[in-house]
């Protein structure tokens, strides 16, 4: 048995639909403007280029129904509500007809990003992980089996913040769908059990402040609802 100097961290994981027993956290892959239109508000051409990936750290997802500590170093905090897939078999140099065959279910989650950090960092060429990979920032509906609810392909996307919706699409219109998604993902790694997948955010995201109740759904797949607190480390910024 392997010998470590402190006690290792607890396992990652979220909720499973009607189960009992949780799904663990492998990693985290996260699509990059994969909406036309939230491509157009952010400032870029959403032609169909090739699709682009960030990753957050698998202890960054919290439950549904989490009180999340408003953010240190940051003055533009903002929701991005997505569909998540969670990986249930691995797989690489997966073909598109055969990607959803890795897929064990989905669910709600939210994107959560320090928008300045985020762009601050895009404008100096630099990687996104300040704005993008910090503590509690995917949290994470349970997980409903894809034997269970399929594989959707059209569907509402909803967010709102205070009762105010803020974002409404559907799920169809990605411009990357999932199986895409999954198949492009596997070209350059093979996927594991516990890998979630967020497959990107409609248009309409903007900031919250602490107070604010952020809720969200995807027709099939439940809602998901979280509270943003003050924060206890706010450092360098002010909180707008």
């Amino acid at each position: 048995m392997t010998r470590f100097i402190f006690t290792p961290a607890e396992v990652p994981s979220v909720a499973v639909h009607g189960e009992e027993g949780r799904f663990p956290i492998r990693r985290i892959f996260c699509v990059g403007r994969n909406y036309a239109a939230h491509a157009r508000e952010m400032g870029k051409d959403p032609e169909r280029e090739p699709p682009f990936f960030f990753t957050k750290p698998s202890d960054a997802v919290v439950d549904n129904g989490a009180k999340i500590p408003y953010p240190p170093e940051t003055s533009n905090f903002h929701y991005e509500i997505e569909l998540v897939v969670a990986i249930g078999t691995a797989g690489e140099n997966v073909p598109v007809e055969k990607a959803l065959d890795l897929v064990y279910g989905y669910a709600v989650g939210i994107d959560l990003t320090r928008r300045d950090l985020q762009l601050e960092a895009r404008d100096k060429g630099r990687p996104w992980d300040w704005g993008k990979a910090f503590d509690q920032s995917a949290p994470c509906a349970p997980i409903h089996r894809a034997q269970s609810v399929g594989h959707p392909a059209t569907g509402r996307i909803w967010l709102a913040v205070n009762g105010e919706i803020r974002q409404d699409a559907d799920v169809s219109e990605l411009i990357w769908p999932v199986a895409d998604i999954v198949s492009i993902l596997s070209r350059s790694m093979k996927l594991k059990p516990g890998d979630l997948i967020y497959t990107g955010t409609p248009a309409g995201v903007g900031a919250i402040l602490p107070g604010d109740t952020v809720t969200g759904g995807i027709d099939g797949l439940g809602e998901i609802a979280i509270t943003i607190e003050a924060g206890s480390r706010a450092a360098g910024r002010k909180v707008a």
